[in-house]
């Protein structure tokens, strides 16, 4: 499976050409950028949090950083937001594999939050729905698929000793 159907179908709709790069199968998003020789700067991370209400969103960061959730309270104005569990991203996400969807918040009913880092990259790759096969399209076609919100919502490495 290159693309899951609902992403094929959502490109196809469009007249997008995504190109797909088959790889080894690897399960975090740091062994799918050592698999793929891809930058980990220009890889989509999904973290998906929950609000007080159930409502869920997107947020996309590379694989070198850590989701800020301040930042991410900052920047949604919700003052009550949570990591998703497993289960749940099993529902959200029932045509993918378990920690293999993309980063297209969109077409699963939720507002996706992208860090500014992607931005500067000029690309994006990311999983489509499984572990086996990334794919990427030029960030600015990315952005305007999905409408993202861009923010400072990461953490990197080198800051994790600074705020948690």
């Amino acid at each position: 499976m290159a693309l899951n159907d609902r992403l094929h179908r959502f490109f196809t709709e469009r007249g997008i050409a995504c190109a797909v790069m088959p790889h080894r199968e690897a399960f975090t998003a740091k062994e799918v950028a050592t698999a793929t020789h891809v930058a980990e700067r220009e890889l989509a991370k999904v973290v998906v949090v929950r609000g007080e209400g159930g409502g869920h969103l997107m947020v996309v960061l590379p694989p070198a950083c850590r989701i800020d959730l301040q930042a991410v309270r900052h920047g949604t104005g919700r003052r009550h937001l949570a990591l998703a569990a497993e289960a749940e991203l099993g529902q959200l996400f029932p045509d993918c594999e378990m920690g293999a969807m993309p980063p297209f918040g969109n077409l699963y009913g939720m507002p996706v939050y992208v860090d500014a880092c992607l931005k500067r990259t000029g690309e994006i790759f990311f999983q489509a729905g499984n572990h086996h096969e990334v794919a990427h399209l030029p960030y600015g076609e990315y952005e305007r698929l999905t409408t993202p919100v861009v923010g400072e919502f990461c953490l990197h490495e080198r800051e994790k000793d600074v705020g948690g």
